[in-house]
């Protein structure tokens, strides 16, 4: 039998692109690096897991009901979403994670000849799929840290359709403020869909930090991503969703994939949307664990930034990569930050107290 020709089958830009490689199970990661446990500080998890209803629903459900499709556009969650942000349930989308609303964004508006405009330092999940889909990436060097808005402007042209702002940034920390965000909506003036990524929001905690949700009556052209993965830790579980104006909603929903949210996802999520308690306990393991080790990185004189969100950043005087194996040979799971375009920086997720306590004698012993 011939061999497919997948030289002629595929189209350059999928050829050009390089997939994303996902890390190995934790049990065969363990075996690899013969550790006896493994603490994950590499994907910003929730040490704290789903809130407690979340949890409650989890353990309780009927494996009979597994068989049934689940609601095709998440009917019961938009129902929640809408009460909990004073929006119309249609004003939201839900998909399989965050990833995938990314992609229904990036298919309504975008065709081939077409460019988004991004950090070079950011959730690479926005060039990513610009890229397999044909589309130009435009990426815009950060500034002190942070997306630069006048460079993104600049950036614009006749066939610019998407701009994405992550808010506040991964794995940076950084954040436009307010007035910021404002000025920058202004100067786009509603030509141009503009998408801030709110992924991290709830773990904000700066007064001037701007609530998307609250911007979308007065900026048409504003679309919000969110994520129930990381404040409300149901990242196993793959749920996410975008919020806008009616109108544009609409225009993106045309390229939605209905049912591709689980029942236990939705029902979860459902739970979970409006436990604040949950969001205020998370708040504090986080400033805790930000607090202490920040001190403890001042000590070993090592660069680091520390922003909004339950991650921080630290420059290595060594491969980021090399880093990454002798901390994993102590169970201990991090990002390397070459991926990120950050050579010799890791990114360390903010858990436990104990945890943190148990990297930083690690990261200690590593930098001697």
């Amino acid at each position: 039998m011939n061999p497919v020709p997948l030289d002629r089958l595929l189209p350059d830009y999928v050829r050009r692109f390089e997939p994303y490689i996902p890390s190995k199970p934790d049990a065969e990661l363990m075996r690899l690096y013969g550790c006896a446990t493994l603490h994950r500080l590499n994907n910003n998890e929730n040490a704290l897991g789903p809130p407690p209803a979340a949890q409650d629903i989890i353990r309780q459900f009927p494996p009979p009901r597994a068989a049934l499709y689940p609601s095709g556009d998440a009917y019961g969650l938009r129902q929640k979403l809408a009460a909990r942000f004073g929006k119309h349930p249609d004003q939201f989308l839900v998909g399989n994670g965050a990833n995938e609303v990314i992609s229904f964004a990036i298919k309504a508006f975008c065709e081939p000849g077409d460019n988004i405009v991004t950090a070079d330092k950011t959730f690479a999940v926005y060039e990513w799929v610009a890229t397999f889909s044909g589309i130009d990436a435009r990426l815009i060097p950060l500034r002190d840290y942070a997306f630069d808005d006048q460079a993104m402007l600049a950036a614009i042209d006749d066939r610019t359709k998407i701009l994405f702002v992550c808010n506040p940034n991964n794995p940076t920390g950084t954040y436009w403020e307010r007035e910021r965000l404002l000025r920058f909506l202004d100067r786009v003036a509603g030509q141009r869909i503009v998408v801030v990524d709110e992924a991290y929001c709830e773990f904000v905690e700066a007064e001037d930090f701007p609530d998307g949700m609250n911007l979308i009556d007065a900026y048409p052209n504003l679309v919000i991503f969110r994520t129930f993965s990381k404040m409300y830790g149901l990242a196993g579980l793959r749920i996410g969703y975008l919020a806008g104006h009616l109108d544009v909603v609409n225009a993106i929903r045309r390229t939605c994939i209905v049912y591709s949210v689980n029942t236990l996802a939705q029902l979860a999520a459902e739970a979970a949307v409006n436990d604040d308690a949950h969001i205020e306990r998370t708040r504090h393991l986080v400033r805790e664990s930000k607090a202490f080790l920040r001190e403890e990185l001042q000590r070993m004189g090592l660069p680091f930034v520390a922003g909004e969100g339950n991650y921080l950043m630290i420059q290595l005087a060594m491969s980021d990569t090399l880093a990454y194996r002798k901390l994993m040979a102590q169970g201990l799971m991090i990002r390397a930050m070459t991926g990120f375009r950050f050579p010799n920086w890791i990114r360390v997720s903010l858990t436990r107290l104990d945890v943190m306590e148990a990297f930083a004698a690690a990261l200690r012993t590593l930098v001697r």
